[in-house]
């Protein structure tokens, strides 16, 4: 059997590298510490937590796993409007990776849903 690709998988792995990338360029040029790691965390805990939900030992578990991954999304997004409300990123760079932050915020809650519909 092979494994079906997972959009939601590929497209939360590219924002986790976007997510790094920009981690690295407000740290080296700058100096910003503390909102860019909460934001690395949060923004490359999204695909780890999709990844998990693939291997979920049930659907409970699957939809708990997306569930967190969601409130890790969420999460993202707080750090990029601090961010750039506070002037570390410009509005161009908050406008896309917020827009990528959305969407998987959007697929998530789907996928939730039609796991919850499909368990219920």
């Amino acid at each position: 059997m092979s494994e079906r690709k997972s959009i939601l998988k590929d497209k939360s792995f590219l924002f986790a590298i976007r997510i790094v990338r920009l981690y690295e360029q407000l740290t080296e040029m700058k100096k910003e510490y503390v909102m860019s790691k909460q934001l690395l965390r949060s923004g490359t805990s999204i695909g780890a937590l999709v990844r998990e939900a693939q291997n979920a030992e049930s659907s409970k578990d699957f939809i708990h796993k997306l569930s967190i991954s969601q409130k890790e999304c969420d999460e993202s997004v707080y750090w990029l409007e601090l961010l750039k409300a506070t002037e570390y990123i410009n509005e161009q760079e908050f406008e896309s990776l917020n827009n990528d932050a959305i969407e998987l915020l959007k697929m998530l809650r789907s996928s939730i849903i039609t796991s919850k519909q499909n368990h219920s």
